[in-house]
Parts: C-alpha cells; structure tokens; sequence
C-alpha cells in the first residue's frame, strides 16, 4: 500500500486545524488523545473532556463457565489458555508476543496462545510461529465473528494486548473485562489509564519480548494476582457501562450549546 504523500498529511492537518477552531467543546476517549490533541493542534486543556469509550456489558457477559466456552469454540478443555484479538500489523506488538512465547512454553509446556483477527502479518505471523516451533502452543484463528469474541474472552484464563505504538483506548481491554477475563496489556498509549485504577499487576512493565514474557510467567505462577471475574465485571460496571457514558457525554453537550 503506498504511504500518503508529506503534502497530503499538511492539507489533512490543516484541515483538521480549520475544524477545531470552531469547536467549543472537545470529547476524547483518554488522556493520551487529549495531550495529542493539546500538543499538536493547541487545543486549550480546559475545552477538552476526557469519556472513555462504553461497553455493552449484558453482550459480554454470557452465562457459561470458562469450559462451558472452549466446549463451544472447540479449544482444549484444561491446557492454560491466552486469547489475543488484534489486527494483524506492525505496531500491535504481534511478533513480541509470539517471541515471548518461547520463554513461557519452556516454563509451561502445555500453554496455548489464541491469537484472532486478519491483516498483512498473518503469513509472516504463521512463519514466524513454525521457525520458533510454537505450532503446539500459538494458533492463529483468523477472523472471529462478532457474536464469538464473548465466548472467546471467556474461555481464556487471561488475555494480552501487546500493543506497542499508537493505542488511543482500547477497547478490546475493557470487552474481556466485561466478559470476567483480566488483562495483561502493555504500557501504551491508554491501555495503562484503564488497567492501572483497577490492578499495577495487569500492566507489563514494557513491549519488549522479555517483558511480556516475565509478566506471563508471573501471573502462571500465581506472582502476579489476577482479579477474579467478579471484580473484573464490577470494575467494567461501575466505569465503562454505556448508562454512566452517555449521560458524561450528555453534560459535555449541554455545556456546548450554554
């Protein structure tokens, strides 16, 4: 795919500038979006407001055990299991993660890495796993359909984002929350503004292929305290249902239009 041309990000940033001068009232899904948005386009702090994206919790949280859900999707019943979902390209931390992997397997022989989603990476992905011998322990399920991912948040002991660049949110963290699922995500961009409130043990300490892997081996031998499914739904209700989001970005609004 050819990279956009210098010239046509200046007419797109300009653009954006033209935009933002009109606008009273700002609404941004974390701190990370607000200092770009205050950095780059000199946007005054107090104009912008910080909502993080909702979730709809009665989606994600299905009424089946974690082996109710891997009966259903077919995955092994006991191995300690991963989900990752991301698409499948460079700054998502994908070939750190499988790298990773070879510390954790040869401490946790019978671990099993779930990684879903499609992209440019796959085929690299897939060499990669079979140069590092991982066939056994990482599988690339490509595209998962929407109505799967609860099941396949659920039947996962955990789930990681590995993110290394440009995580405005993270979505994807708050989904396996909602469905009872702890997070291992990396320190990036707004990951750590929703996993750090909540537990330190769930941020890795970096991106780095051995961070990630000390970070999972640490939470397989019970170093790193998980929250248990309770907590994890709880947390999600009390900070990222759609009712408490709404009404946020309902007051922005009206302070707009005073």
């Amino acid at each position: 795919m050819e990279k956009p041309k210098p010239v046509a990000i200046w007419i797109k940033k300009q653009i954006e500038k033209a935009v933002y001068r009109r606008s009273s009232q700002f609404i941004v899904l974390s701190q990370t979006f607000r200092d770009i948005l205050h950095q780059e386009y000199r946007v005054p702090l107090e104009k912008i407001q910080i909502i993080p994206g909702g979730v709809d919790i009665d989606r994600f949280n299905i009424n089946l055990s974690p082996t109710q859900a891997r009966q259903q999707l077919n995955w092994h019943p006991d191995r300690p299991t991963i989900f990752c979902i991301r698409r499948l390209a460079k700054r998502m931390g994908l070939e750190n993660l499988i790298t990773a992997m070879i510390q954790v397997r040869d401490r946790y022989p019978d671990i099993l890495l779930y990684i879903a989603g499609k992209g440019s990476l796959a085929e690299t992905l897939q060499t990669q796993i079979e140069e590092l011998e991982l066939t056994e322990n990482v599988k690339l399920l490509g595209y998962v359909p929407d109505e799967q991912l609860p099941l396949c948040y659920r039947a996962a002991n955990f789930s990681v984002v590995p993110t290394v660049a440009l995580e405005g949110f993270g979505l994807i963290v708050v989904e396996s929350l909602a469905a009872g699922t702890p997070v291992l995500g990396t320190p990036i961009g707004g990951i750590p503004e929703i996993l750090r409130p909540f537990s330190e043990d769930l941020v890795f300490e970096g991106y780095q292929p051995e961070q990630l892997a000390r970070g999972i081996i640490e939470t397989l031998s019970g170093d790193r305290i998980l929250p248990n499914s309770q907590a994890c739904l709880n947390y999600v209700q009390e900070n990222y249902n759609w009712h408490k989001i709404a009404q946020q970005i309902k007051l922005v609004y009206q302070s707009a239009l005073n």
